[in-house]
């Protein structure tokens, strides 16, 4: 079905005009700070949500079950906010996902007062709300960009995540044992974390799209925007790329520890992995406008495939190091090319519709990869240096379904 919509990969046509940014740059100073003060408490509930979970589940393979949570929060509430900021706009979207967060915390703590895993279950779903939002940042720093600055927005936005990745997990080592219950300290700064980042969507200026023109052809259904080749593959790999990284990271502080290391070495290793998840943002966009966004996501499976190998050569702390950067970087080339091949791949009324749905199937996906990680830690071969070795073997054939899916994209032939 044709619509009238850019070309689908590349971002850095020609205008005949210097297209005026002001409005989008604005955007992005404030999601950038939202980035940096909000997204600090993700880092900070990776480092302890497993180790948390550990300490009350009642079985040590559950242990993850609290991170999986949160993402599956994020998967179900992706469509309904997506709708929900189609309708009313990115501000009351941003600060009902920043409300989730600062309730979800504040179950969390009460869980971890009384020793509830079920409620801190509770707890951390109501937390993925947050985690749905965040992820929207980086489509409301495309909202009114020119197709030029368009790759750049989204790769600033993600960049806001280097002080968050600095922060989160420092803040982990000073809250948490701030109080007699173990993470407890952690989850109450959380709450003000997102009490304070409310406040910065007021200054943000996203106007809701604009109705169809009378006469227009109706927005594409969902099942119609899968078959669209550039949609499903920006997916598919956008799905690999967070889902393997979420996968490797969720049991990184489990093999820190159970390897014999302390809870700071593994904040501190979870730092370093946050960084090269955001640092590469500052020069993302440009590769993107310069190479094209497939051949930068091919990239990215690629360096996360390098990681893989690096994780599987030992257990000593330089590897949890560079096997973390080297995901971290994979994450953000992956991730990001995916996002953008996705927003040039349909028109302004499909946005809700497609973004909501990306990102259901994304943290879906995600999901999955954070139940599957305490599994295969704590459930396969009896040790921790077998865990982590199943960990990374895991990543193999989804590496091997994205990068067949570009492939047939580049082989296939252009309409």
């Amino acid at each position: 079905m044709s619509t009238d919509i850019p070309a689908p990969d590349e971002t850095d046509e020609p205008a005949s005009a210097a297209p005026d940014d002001r409005r989008a740059k604005r955007n992005v100073a404030v999601l950038v700070a939202a980035q940096a003060l909000l997204g600090a408490q993700m880092p900070m509930i990776f480092v302890i949500g497993g180790l948390a979970g550990q300490m009350l589940a009642p079985n040590a393979c559950l242990a993850t079950l609290p991170i999986a949570m949160i993402v599956f929060g994020a998967m179900t509430s992706a469509q309904w906010l997506s709708g929900f900021m189609q309708m009313h706009g990115r501000r009351a979207g941003f600060q009902i996902g920043a409300a989730g967060g600062a309730i979800g915390s504040a179950v969390c703590v009460l869980a971890l007062s009384q020793g509830s895993f079920l409620m801190f279950l509770g707890g951390s779903y109501l937390t993925g709300v947050y985690m749905s939002a965040q992820g929207f940042y980086r489509f409301a720093a495309a909202d009114t960009a020119s197709a030029g600055f368009r790759p750049k927005a989204i790769s600033y936005v993600m960049a806001g995540g280097l002080v968050s990745a600095i922060v989160g997990p420092q803040l982990v080592k000073v809250t948490v044992d701030l109080t007699g219950v173990p993470f407890l300290g952690t989850y109450a700064t959380v709450i003000a974390i997102n009490i304070l980042g409310m406040a910065l969507f007021f200054l943000l200026d996203v106007p809701k799209p604009p109705p169809p023109d009378a006469g227009a052809l109706p927005a594409r259904s969902r099942l119609q925007l899968l078959r669209e080749p550039v949609i499903a593959v920006a997916i598919i790999c956008g799905m690999v790329s967070y889902a393997l990284m979420n996968l490797v990271m969720t049991s990184t502080p489990l093999a820190v520890v159970g390897c014999g290391f302390s809870e700071g070495l593994a904040a501190d290793i979870v730092t370093a992995h946050v960084l090269a998840m955001f640092a590469p943002s500052f020069f993302t966009g440009h590769l993107i406008a310069r190479f094209g966004a497939r051949r930068i996501v091919a990239l990215g499976l690629a360096i996360l495939g390098a990681a893989g190998v690096v994780a599987l050569q030992g257990v000593a702390v330089e590897n949890f190091f560079v096997a973390l950067i080297l995901l971290g970087l994979g994450w953000n080339f992956g991730f990001i090319g995916a996002t953008t091949m996705l927003s040039q791949a349909h028109a302004p009324e499909e946005r809700g519709r497609v973004q909501g749905l990306n990102d259901m199937l994304v943290f879906g996906c995600v999901t999955v990869a954070s139940l599957a990680s305490g599994g295969l830690m704590n459930c396969t071969g009896g040790d921790p240096v077998a865990g982590w070795s199943a960990v990374n073997i895991a990543m193999v054939p989804f590496l091997t379904l994205a990068g067949g899916a570009l492939i047939w994209l580049a082989l296939r032939p252009q309409d």
